[in-house]
């Protein structure tokens, strides 16, 4: 998290806002992945591919 904050400009960034920024995304991450499930299954497979979580990211 740490990384990804300095790659945007952070020169320090806290505990609290590494924990922050894993829970957002931790939970944009799971919406994301029931989107995939449920476009894999609409397409009659088991299988989540690639396609469908890009897909279901956009």
């Amino acid at each position: 998290m740490e990384k990804l904050m300095k790659q945007a400009g952070a020169e320090r960034v806290s505990e609290k806002a590494k924990d922050a920024l894993k829970d957002v995304l931790e939970d944009i991450a799971e919406d994301i992945a029931i989107q995939a499930v449920k476009l894999a299954s609409h397409a009659g497979r088991k299988t989540v591919k690639g396609q469908d979580v890009k897909l279901a990211a956009k």
